[in-house]
């Protein structure tokens, strides 16, 4: 699903793009210790993909040429070489510049004509650069005490600060700066002090997360030709974000409205797909309720464009499979009988923790997991936890053999005998075993987990629930 909706997604990104491109591109390179070989010129599509524009033969002296009779999309390239070596270049509105650089140190030795942008792209990395070497000749000097070599860490620290400071004074507006500024942190003012007299922890992480994106340019499409965009939203989501529905949800409709706010249709959509993209199949169990916001609130209503029709067709079908198995929901019964043809009903199970197994008697993975699964049943058998065990395919007789071979009689057992439950489409079940924890009423508290994971999971959640009736009992008091 993942490589469907990308390819919409890049559809309609070219689309939007392939306007206003007159005129050409060329850019003239020479490398020292390159030669006789092809070099790629290809921009970022986020931080993990590229894209390629344009290829160029190397000669013997190391010289090539990228030129194309269209001009290319702003943003930030790669020209790719052999052995993963590959230079970045800023491509702005003005497409013809030389550079010329030696494999030894590419940006040391960087030197560019015609493109401001890159002029200043590299100058401050090779300023930045002297400072660190200088840094580094300072660590390596003996006979110093510590006094004096903190001082003059102190000191080159500062010269850089400075420097930083002033470059981008000096240059605002470029598209050097903008990225220079984006992939900075938040600088964190002097947090109050906490009850226990040290600096506020809490105050600094939500000062941090608050300013994270103050320096970026929301209204920039070259930031989705970059890979700044991308990373800086795989932080804020999954690193600064609480990994539950309520919490993803608020941010991502956070992101969506600075886009918006920044009136870049290329920038939204790119926010809204990457969202939309990681938490299909998500790792942090439960969260897979944003996915199903985001077509909800963003592709169903048409706000997101997809090229390809028959791609939001197939994410409808995914989210109406999904959203009533998401964590919380309470569980839709299935329609299943016990080895005597007797129904099993869900509803009059009286345990505090109900654990569905959806299971394929011919499945590799669901014969390795049924003596884990016998034990845990065995175990926990009238301990307030009951285990349904449902087959999903094959003959009565072969779901009955499994449950003798694997002695799983103290588990509920069941099966549909009309053969009429859709377990893909109902309960999202396309591979098996496929596991659900509930509560006492039902409700989903757990899904997907490992069989190895059930015990430590309702453990878990035992232990939660007493640390709770414990809390309340205290303010009783």
């Amino acid at each position: 699903m993942k490589t469907f909706l990308l390819s919409a997604f890049l559809g309609v990104l070219l689309l939007t793009t392939a306007h206003a491109q007159s005129g050409g591109a060329k850019i003239s390179g020479h490398i020292t210790g390159l030669k006789d070989t092809t070099c790629v010129l290809a921009h970022y599509y986020g931080s993990t993909q590229y894209i390629p524009k344009d290829t160029a033969r190397v000669d013997g002296a190391g010289n090539f040429v990228f030129e194309t009779s269209d001009k290319l999309p702003e943003g930030l390239y790669i020209a790719v070489a052999p052995k993963n070596r590959y230079i970045e270049l800023i491509l702005d509105s003005d497409q013809e510049f030389s550079f010329s650089t030696d494999t030894a140190n590419v940006i040391q030795h960087m030197k560019v004509t015609g493109s401001k942008e890159n002029e200043l792209f590299y100058a401050y990395q090779q300023q930045l650069g002297k400072m660190y070497e200088g840094i580094q000749a300072m660590n390596a000097q003996k006979g110093i005490d510590a006094t004096a070599r903190a001082k003059q860490m102190s000191d080159l620290q500062q010269q850089a600060q400075t420097y930083r400071t002033q470059f981008l004074k000096d240059n605002t507006g470029t598209f050097a700066v903008k990225l220079l500024k984006a992939t900075a942190e938040p600088e964190v003012p002097t947090a109050p002090k906490a009850a226990n007299g040290r600096p506020d922890s809490v105050w600094v992480f939500n000062y941090f997360k608050k300013h994270f994106w103050d320096d970026f340019d929301f209204s920039d499409e070259r930031f989705i030709r970059s890979p700044v965009l991308q990373r800086k939203l795989e932080r804020y989501v999954k690193e600064l974000t609480v990994q539950q529905p309520d919490s993803l949800i608020k941010e991502a409709d956070f992101l969506v409205g600075r886009a918006k706010a920044g009136k870049n249709k290329e920038i939204k959509s790119y926010i809204i797909w990457y969202l939309t993209s990681q938490y299909e199949r998500p790792t942090v169990m439960g969260t897979d309720g944003l996915y199903v916001h985001m077509f909800e609130k963003y592709y169903a209503t048409g706000e997101m464009e997809v090229a390809d029709p028959s791609v939001l067709k197939q994410i409808g079908e995914r989210v109406a499979t999904l959203k009533p198995t998401l964590v919380g929901k309470t569980m839709v019964p299935p329609t299943v009988s016990d080895t005597l043809g007797r129904p099993v009903s869900l509803a009059n199970l009286k345990a505090d923790y109900t654990v569905v197994y959806f299971f394929d008697p011919h499945c590799g993975h669901c014969r390795e997991s049924a003596p884990k699964l016998k034990k845990f049943v065995d175990d926990y058998k009238g301990k307030g936890v009951e285990v349904v065990a449902v087959a999903t395919a094959q003959t009565p007789e072969e779901w009955k053999k499994f449950i003798r071979e694997f002695k799983l009689g103290k588990a509920i057992n069941g099966y549909d005998y009309t053969a009429k439950t859709n377990y893909q489409k109902q309960y999202d079940v396309w591979t098996t075993p496929t596991v659900y924890i509930l509560d006492k009423n039902k409700k989903i508290l757990a899904r997907k987990l490992p069989v190895e994971q059930i015990e430590d999971f309702i453990l878990f959640q035992k232990r939660q629930q007493q640390a709770s009736a414990t809390a309340k009992a205290s303010v009783k008091k």
